[in-house]
């Protein structure tokens, strides 16, 4: 389906993020929730809705919520309750969901998303607690779906926005901002193709200028950022496509096809009186004390504004190169722990979003990944630093540290590129070019002074690149100043 203009119609975007917090154990049992373990091997009776079970409420839910709360500027309840959530789906062996309804834990924050026309603020409507549901596999079986419980239980935050979105640009950007803040808080690590960071949107359409909201859908099945981008865009434009030909938007439930392009029905869509919410008997409220509260304040990290506010005041990089060091955590972690071995933070800059960013692109991998740490790194830049190295040789290093984990000095020498500034390895190689070069030497005498490249070539070449080009400068333009005046 094209791009419609909207011209007559604007959409109305609300997402519901769903993040997995990273957790040892489970929400309300003690089972490890590593990712990838050989399916149904972590549960318990609790994950398996054997009556007479009894959840434990884990205290790290509680506090990773309350960070993601204040990290957004959220109010947060000095007492919320769970409630059960109840529907019938096979991998939801209790027949309820343990989460929030009326009295989410964390309500009224914003979060500050920049577009190319500049920032926008996004109202939260709540953040709440929730477990999730295990996982049914629809591709292991010709005949049967298959149900591995091994995620049933892991605790969640779902963090529901105003609908303030209005392109699927700014639901990108606006999802790009909630993994970039789960990262720097360290609760989740924005995984969306493994699932731990899920996202629904609520999109409807209404004519520009009308307050009143249109009839909504919901879209889920979204497991990239550009899946987002594709699905809302595609259902904004099916939308307006169907008022247009005189047909009305039903409210429904609609699956993204990433491979076809295009969302099918998976069902009517839900109201809160379907789910049949009623207080959790089994888990008391969580009353929280002021001082737990402060307490997980002050332990907030640097987050991403004032860190690249400190990357351009203290370390002296443009906005552009501190914007993109701090977009990932990790990538900021990295490039910080170079600075703890090197002194030049603009050099260091300049590797990281060249090479090593070029890297991680190539290879899709993420900077966790990447195979070179940082004091190698800091090593090698050093080397150019101090001039042993030219940078055609810094990258043929760079290149082969990737492969082999040695000492970037070490592989210098092996490569036979480091810089020789001996006057006694440079200036026998300077006469023998001078002497075979008469003619260049006699016009370099009578003013052509920019054939002073060309000797620094010849010298270079003749080197094998091992000469200091610095210095083969100096000496040359020395040697030729003598001849001019003998």
């Amino acid at each position: 389906m094209s791009t419609i203009q909207h011209d007559k119609f604007e959409a109305v975007i609300g997402l519901e993020v769903h993040a997995q917090l990273l957790t040892q154990s489970k929400a309300f049992a003690p089972v490890s929730t590593e990712f990838g373990g050989a399916p149904n091997t972590q549960v318990t009776p609790l994950c398996l809705g054997h009556p007479g079970t009894l959840p434990v409420l884990n205290e790290n839910l509680v506090r990773y919520t309350v960070r993601m709360g204040l990290a957004t500027g959220c109010k947060i309840a000095e007492k919320s309750i769970f409630a059960r959530k109840n529907y019938f789906y096979p991998d939801l062996p209790k027949g309820y969901q343990i989460s929030q309804y009326e009295t989410p834990i964390c309500y009224d924050g914003e979060i500050e998303i920049e577009l190319d026309n500049g920032r926008k603020r996004i109202g939260i409507t709540r953040i709440h607690m929730e477990e999730d549901a295990g996982k049914s596999i629809h591709d292991r079986d010709p005949v049967n779906t298959l149900v591995d419980l091994n995620r049933a239980g892991v605790p969640l935050i779902e963090i529901v926005s105003e609908p303030d979105l209005r392109t699927p640009g700014e639901a990108y950007a606006y999802l790009k901002k909630i993994r970039q803040i789960v990262q720097y808080l360290e609760i989740c690590d924005g995984n969306m193709e493994e699932g731990s960071l899920r996202c629904d949107a609520n999109v409807s359409v209404r004519p520009r200028g009308e307050s009143a909201f249109g009839t909504r859908t919901e879209l889920k099945n979204m497991n990239s950022f550009r899946n987002v981008e594709r699905a809302i865009q595609f259902e904004i434009d099916r939308q307006i496509e169907l008022i247009e030909s005189g047909g009305e938007v039903v409210q429904e439930t609609l699956l993204w096809d990433p491979d076809k392009l295009q969302t099918r029905q998976m069902r009517s869509k839900e109201e809160a009186h379907d789910y049949r919410y009623f207080p959790e008997p089994d888990i008391p409220p969580v009353v929280l004390e002021e001082d737990f509260v402060d307490e997980v304040r002050q332990n907030l990290p640097e987050m991403p504004e004032s860190r690249r506010e400190r990357f351009e005041k203290q370390l002296g990089l443009n906005s552009d190169d501190a914007r993109t060091l701090t977009e990932n955590r990790y990538l900021a972690d990295y490039y910080e722990e170079i600075l703890e071995y090197l002194d030049n933070p603009k050099a260091a800059a300049n590797l990281v979003m060249t090479e090593v960013l070029r890297v991680l692109n190539e290879q899709s991998i993420d900077i966790q990944d990447f195979p070179v740490r940082p004091k190698p790194l800091a090593d090698l830049i050093r080397l150019k630093q101090d001039e042993k190295i030219n940078s055609s040789a810094m990258q043929k290093i760079f290149n082969r540290m990737l492969e082999q984990e040695e000492e970037p000095e070490k592989l210098a020498g092996e490569m036979n590129l480091l810089q020789i500034s001996e006057e006694g390895f440079v200036e026998p190689i300077i006469r023998e070019v001078l002497d075979a070069h008469p003619d260049e030497v006699m016009r370099y005498r009578e003013g052509k002074k920019q054939l002073i490249g060309f000797f620094i070539g010849q010298v270079m070449q003749k080197s094998k690149g091992q000469a200091n080009p610095k210095q083969v400068r100096e000496l040359l333009t020395k040697k030729l100043d003598q001849i001019e005046k003998s």
